[in-house]
């Protein structure tokens, strides 16, 4: 069986986590960073992690339907409140950045990047960003549709991952149409809560936050993962890991199951 090991580095020192999207996902996967934190401290990792949380987006009170928010902090900004709420409660020094992610300037002292945004225009922007001269090492994207999304776990082409066979390739490239902005929906925000639950189902966007939570959890506990992401349809009580195979070429290559209806991914 095939397997990635961690970047050795990342089990020596503090792990910088960039969260970008403070949404249904992107909550979801920050108030469960802490745990991972405690328990990289408690099998004695050096540091654990110090996260920082970036989104632009200020709380509605449809938000408080599906999101952990409340009415009352309604026009508060959403990075704002959740990170002083975890840093409150887990003595954190974590750092909300309440502004949106863009630019092209790659990204540094940022050592996984977590992207939980819902457009194909910010995926484009955290690809960017973590390419080039950058110094990531790993971007994990989560994205969904209304009761089904996917996980990928991929090392970006940078200063720090080379093109090699072991390289895990990234959700950009496994699937270029998730960068594509003309792909957008331009469609208005849910202006009520019922239909923001109809254009998304009841807790898919904890599912995904949870096994991607996990996948991390493996790599750091373990020092290695035989996949590096899944797919999960709540539909119809299915889900599929995405295996590591390995190419003779200079690349890696992922065995990318199909989903019940015959798409590769939730985009």
């Amino acid at each position: 069986m095939e397997t990635h090991s961690i970047h050795p580095d990342l089990l020596r020192r503090c792990v910088r986590v960039l969260v970008v999207g403070c949404g249904a996902t992107g909550s979801a996967v920050v108030a469960g960073l802490p745990y991972l934190h405690q328990a990289l401290i408690a099998c004695g990792h050096p540091g654990g992690l110090h996260v920082t949380v970036v989104d632009g987006d200020l709380i509605s009170p449809t938000n408080c339907v599906r999101q952990p928010f409340s009415r009352f902090e309604s026009g508060h900004y959403k990075t704002v409140v959740l990170v002083n709420r975890l840093n409150l409660f887990w003595n954190l020094g974590w750092e909300a950045l309440p502004e949106h992610l863009t630019g092209k300037e790659p990204l540094d002292r940022i050592d996984v990047v977590i992207g939980c945004v819902d457009t194909r225009a910010s995926r484009a922007v955290i690809r960017d960003r973590t390419s080039a001269w950058s110094t990531v090492a790993y971007v994990l994207d989560i994205g969904n549709t209304s009761d089904s999304g996917q996980f990928i776990l991929g090392e970006p082409l940078n200063q720090v991952n080379r093109r090699s066979r072991t390289r895990l390739r990234t959700v950009f490239e496994l699937y270029p149409e998730s960068v594509d902005g003309s792909l957008d929906d331009d469609a208005l925000p849910s202006c009520s809560a019922a239909e923001a639950i109809e254009k998304q189902e009841p807790f898919v966007n904890q599912v995904l936050a949870q096994h991607a939570l996990a996948l991390l959890a493996r790599l750091f506990r373990y020092g290695n993962v035989s996949y590096h992401g899944g797919f999960v349809n709540l539909r119809d009580g299915w889900e599929e890991d995405c295996r590591l195979t390995r190419s003779c070429g200079d690349e890696s290559e992922s065995v990318m199951p199909l989903l019940p209806d015959g798409r590769l991914t939730g985009f």
